[in-house]
């Protein structure tokens, strides 16, 4: 079983993309939103609450833990030894960013995330610029379901001005891909938004996944506002998410 993680209902694109092309892949979704965000821990709590979260999903049947959160992916390297496969989001995005080759490349992404550096430094090694702008408010209100309210498209506007001109733009955030439509509206025509779910999905698919068993949503935070906001969000319906104590 596939152990998807991250803190609220951004991965919950990733999910989709998953059942759309791996079909009866067993998947175990956890939401961490009864825990302070991801991109607001020092890295040592975020380190130990991801390993926490791990042993946990390993406990409950996971074989392969796939984070899909890209603050959460900035501290994978510090994790620790948990004898199974684990990826995130930064590594693939990278790969992705690299055969794309953007003459001006723009990324829009959490604070951890763009202060973290952990995108140019990688990108840096393979000559490629980046322009980073941190979108902070842009996950928080897709996270309550908003697509595109007046205050979502304000904050849109204003993190994406400076960068519409940019060739490429990378969504480092699994959230934004929710609100492609009303970015793609604030920038130039020639500029294509990066989503890097696929690349996910291309690794899951290379892990060979077994099992049977059907997928299993669970949270600690509110499972009706999980239930609520992935519809709202990306137009998944999630089926009996359980709360739980980690």
């Amino acid at each position: 079983m596939l152990g998807l993680v991250d803190w609220g209902i951004g991965g919950i694109g990733v999910y989709k993309l998953i059942k759309e092309q791996l079909g009866s892949l067993p998947v175990l979704y956890f939401s961490d939103t009864g825990a302070t965000p991801y991109g607001k821990m020092s890295r040592r709590e975020l380190t130990q609450r991801l390993d926490t979260v791990i042993d946990f999903l390993e406990q409950h049947g996971a074989s392969h833990i796939l984070i899909g959160c890209n603050a959460a992916s900035t501290a994978i390297d510090d994790l620790s030894d948990h004898g199974l496969p684990i990826t995130g989001v930064i590594g693939p995005a990278v790969d992705l960013v690299t055969r794309i080759k953007p003459k001006r490349l723009g990324l829009i992404g959490g604070r951890r995330t763009v202060v973290s550096c952990a995108y140019r430094k990688r990108l840096a090694g393979r000559s490629i610029n980046v322009e980073q702008r941190i979108a902070q408010p842009l996950s928080a209100l897709i996270e309550t379901g908003d697509t595109g309210s007046e205050e979502l498209r304000a904050e849109a506007h204003r993190i994406i001005g400076p960068l519409r001109k940019c060739s490429h733009i990378l969504l480092a955030c699994t959230h934004y891909p929710a609100i492609g439509p009303v970015l793609q509206t604030m920038v130039s025509d020639e500029t294509e938004l990066i989503d890097p779910a696929n690349e996910l999905v291309k690794t899951v698919r290379k892990w060979r996944i077994a099992g049977s068993k059907n997928d299993l949503f669970l949270t600690t935070g509110d499972p009706d506002e999980m239930r609520r906001a992935a519809l709202a969000a990306f137009g998944v319906r999630i089926s009996k998410p359980r709360q739980v104590s980690v």
